[in-house]
């Protein structure tokens, strides 16, 4: 049976899934891992992917975020957290693809600072490079034993220096009480609206 669909999932959760990312990232930390409230059936991962990925997603998932998404790139405006550091462009993970290989594009209209690494049927994706960190979103879609299937969200880090460490550390408390609460509501409604009638889990 699947895990509640809205809880934090151990370490195995995530590494005990055949995904390409393990040999991708290999020297990235493992932050978090999520069941999201999405369940559906085998075919409809790329429904989830582009949920998650829509313009405003996680900034617009309730009033504290977008106060707090808003702080954040003033914060990192002043301090210039932002900036793309020039030596880690060739870091990029989708530099590491196979040269017959494209990454996706970013959605239309998407202010996103990840960027799309590669996306299969069951897996997708994206990397964030700043001055602080060096982070990947990873999102998979597991079956049970029941033939259902829903989604899981790791969130991988290489962090930059003492600088990365000491900001990763700062902003974990924000991320677990305002954060992923508010995206996991929004992801839940968000997908049972978009195939009214399919059974979904309710957040709480």
């Amino acid at each position: 049976m699947l895990n509640h669909p809205a809880a934090r999932l151990p370490e195995s959760a995530h590494y005990e899934q055949p995904w390409r990312i393990h040999d991708l990232a290999a020297e990235f930390e493992l932050e978090d891992v999520w069941a999201l409230p999405t369940i559906g059936d085998r075919d409809d991962f790329s429904r989830l992917v582009r949920l998650l990925t829509a313009p405003g997603t996680a900034e617009n998932a309730s009033t504290l975020t977008r106060l707090l998404f808003a702080a954040r790139k003033q914060i990192g405006r002043l301090l210039r957290w932002d900036d793309e550091p020039n030596e880690d462009n060739a870091a990029l993970l989708r530099h590491r693809l196979p040269d017959d290989e494209s990454p996706p594009s970013s959605p239309a209209g998407s202010d996103n600072p990840f960027l799309p690494i590669y996306q299969t049927d069951n897996e997708w994706a994206a990397e964030l490079v700043n001055r602080t960190v060096h982070g990947v979103l990873h999102l998979g879609w597991v079956s049970d034993s029941d033939g259902r299937y829903r989604g899981q969200l790791a969130v991988l880090v290489k962090p930059n220096g003492r600088l990365g460490s000491a900001y990763l550390l700062a902003i974990r408390p924000f991320r677990y009480a305002i954060v992923y609460p508010a995206l996991l509501r929004s992801l839940e409604r968000k997908w049972s609206q978009s195939e009214p009638g399919r059974p979904h889990w309710q957040c709480t």
